[in-house]
Order: structure tokens, then sequence, then C-alpha cells
């Protein structure tokens, strides 16, 4: 079959009078919509901590943490948006902590709070003494109380520490004119055990906890966005059923539930059908899979990547009953061959566990008895997820096959 031109697939595409979607930005976490199913208690205990703004009284700091996926982003900005059209007395400031370059210096993360009240600060240049005092000054002549909610708070904090954390919860003893108050969000349950104690109990003041969702609650959700994403009979019904039911064993993820269903008529689309059937519903989840753990690899630091392009090697080596001990080796022939840092083996050992949150790897602990534990790692991806990660590797020259993979040269 002859290839379409990049005209011919444009004109096809203007002159299709089949739509699918009659609004697509419903299926994606930028929409805030009008009702929010099933998280009505957590709406409840949010709306009457940060009632007392409307007041002009400062309001607790909060902690809000659940797995991926369970309302809370949205839920925030869903009661905060209402209680700032409530009141002019209100701002709210939100900050995504996983984008690039807003949050990854104190610097950055002040010269981006100043920018969002209105005053400019060069990118670099100013002692962060300095950036500090005029994001001070800015913050205090708001005259209001702001809420700034940290999303991702966690993502933040690996890597600025949580010096930062302490500073703004203390920020309100300098302040004469606004009040501050701080709403953190996290996938990491345990990450409020991590930080200082100072900063966990000003924090920490009230929280909140979003469980997953069922695969009927998220089929409730998939309802009632697909009436205004999708043309009216555009949907089988057994494909919302199937998209909850996929999401559902992802720990009752709704993002993923969404970008399922979103993705499912997108290929529909291109395929020039008037249906979005189960079928695209499979080749979605394929896909998904695939963007996802590519998006992932690609934002690790290059200390995680070297650790995943010696677990590859192995694999594809044919060893078996994959231990950290044998990371570990050809971790420091890589780390030596590319002038990398060499890790020592415990910290090794949480990156692996890092990776293996996230899905990427497999790490089993077992018991060597007298000999203590280790874990056993295997690779659970798909073999062109793999090809994709491998050429992510090899651009950034940690995966290349001048190793030597045999175990017993591995030792010398």
């Amino acid at each position: 079959m002859s290839q379409k031109t990049l005209k011919e697939i444009f004109n096809n595409y203007k002159e299709n009078k089949i739509h699918v979607f009659k609004n697509k930005d419903v299926l994606t976490d930028r929409h805030i919509p009008n009702t929010i199913p099933h998280r009505e208690e957590q709406i409840n205990q949010i709306g009457m901590i940060l009632a007392p703004a409307l007041r002009g009284d400062k309001v607790s700091n909060m902690f809000i943490y659940g797995s991926t996926g369970t309302g809370k982003s949205v839920t925030v900005k869903y009661i905060t948006q209402e209680l700032e059209n409530t009141s002019d007395n209100v701002r709210i400031l939100f900050v995504n902590c996983k984008m690039k370059r807003v949050s990854d210096t104190e610097y950055r993360l002040l010269a981006e709070l100043s920018r969002m009240l209105g005053k400019e600060i060069p990118p670099t240049g100013l002692p962060t003494d300095e950036v500090y005092r005029i994001f001070l000054s800015v913050l205090n002549s708001q005259s209001k109380n702001v809420i700034l909610i940290l999303d991702e708070i966690d993502a933040m904090v690996k890597k600025v520490g949580d010096d930062i954390l302490y500073t703004l919860t203390r920020l309100n003893q300098e302040l004469t004119n606004t009040k501050l108050s701080i709403i953190g969000i996290s996938n990491d349950t345990a990450f409020t055990d991590k930080l200082d104690a100072r900063v966990k109990s000003s924090l920490s003041e009230e929280e909140i906890i979003f469980h997953p969702y069922d695969a009927t609650q998220l089929r409730n959700i998939l309802t009632a966005r697909s009436t205004d994403a999708f043309s009216e009979g555009a949907v089988e019904q057994a494909v919302i059923t199937k998209c909850a039911a996929l999401a559902a064993q992802e720990h009752g993820d709704a993002r993923r539930a969404l970008d399922l269903l979103r993705i499912s008529g997108e290929l529909a689309e291109r395929s020039m059908t008037q249906k979005v059937t189960t079928e695209f519903v499979d080749r979605a989840e394929e896909k998904l899979d695939l963007d996802r753990m590519v998006e992932v690899v690609k934002a690790q630091p290059r200390q995680s990547q070297a650790v995943l392009a010696s677990i590859i090697k192995l694999v594809e080596s044919g060893h078996k009953n994959i231990q950290t001990g044998d990371i570990f080796m050809l971790y420091e022939k890589i780390c030596q061959s590319r002038g990398l840092k060499t890790l020592t083996q415990r910290r090794l050992s949480d990156l692996i566990a890092e990776l293996d949150m996230l899905g990427v790897i497999n790490a089993h602990v077992i018991s060597k008895g007298r000999y203590g534990r280790t874990r056993e790692i295997k690779l659970t991806l798909a073999q062109n997820v793999v090809e994709k990660i491998k050429k992510i590797l090899t651009d950034n020259y940690l995966l290349t096959n001048g190793l030597f993979l045999d175990k017993r040269k591995l030792h010398g």
C-alpha cells in the first residue's frame, strides 16, 4: 500500500465529516469538572480547613497524599478555584514541582513564585538571599491570604532538600500584611516520614488521605466525562467498562483511565471510524505503557540510568537470578568508562528500589540466611519498550557493547 503524502493526510482530516470528539480537553488533567464524584468527604474536609481564609484568618498548612490518579490535584484545584471566586481576599499560587526549571533549585522556585505575583526576577545572577528578599517584599504587598499549593512536593525536596520548606513555613513570622499557607501534595505516602522533625510539624498541621478508586467509581467518572468529551454515540459502553477495569488494576488510577479513553478516541479518529471500540482500548494500553515508561526513564538522573543499563546488559547476556552484587560490578565499570562518580552499594540498592517502585523493574527481596538479604532483579517490560529505553541509554552513552558480561570477567 502506497504511503500517503502529508498533504493527503491533512486534507483527509479536514474533509472527514465524522467527529469522534466533541471536547477532547475534558479527558485531560487540565480540565476541572463541575463536580468530582466519590471525593465528597475530602472536598468537605479541605473546604472546612480553608474556609477561615474568607474572614481573613490564616488557614492551617495541609499535606495531602495518595497514589497517582486518586484525584488529589484536581480536587484541590476545584476547591481553591471556588475559594478564589468567592473572595477577593484570597490568592492561589499553584506550582507543579515536577516541571523542569521551576523548582529544581531554591532560586528558581522563589523566582517563579515572584513572577506569579507580578515581579520578574532574572533566571540567574542574583544572590539567593536577594531573591528571597524580593519574594518576601512582593508577597507582603499582596495584603491577602495567599495559599501556596506545591504539587508533587516530594520531587522538589528530592532535588533541593527540605530546608526550603522550613523557610516557607516560617515566612509568616516576617510578613506583616499577608498570611501564607501551604498545601503539599504527594503520591508518596511515606514522604513526611523523611522530613526533618521541624518541617514535618510545620507542614503537616492537617493531613488528608485520598484512597484509590475502585472499578465502579472509575466507570462513573469516565461516564460523566465521556458525555462532554465525545460526540453522541461515538463510544461503546464496553469501552468505558474496559478502561475502568484496566485502570482499577493499576491502583485505581483515574488519570490512567482518562488517558486510555482519550487515546482510544484518538486512535479511532485516525482510523477514520465513527465508533470507539474495545479494540482501540487494547492499542491505547500498549501505546500508553510504552510512552509512560520511556518518559519515566528519560526523567531519571544519569546514576539511575547507569543502574538500568547494567540490568539490561545482564539480562540480554543471559544472566539468571540477577542480584544487587551482579549489578554493582557492571555499574562500576559503566561509571569508570563514562567518568561518573561510583556510588556505594547501599545507595545503588536505593536506586534499584526506586526503579522497582516506578515499575521499570521487579526487585524481589530474598533471604540468604546468615549472609543477609539481597534483591533478585527482573526486567518486566515488553520488548518494544526495552528497545525504546535502550535507545535512550545508548544516546546518553551508558549502554555500549564494550563491557565484559561473563560473570568471571565481571569480577576481574
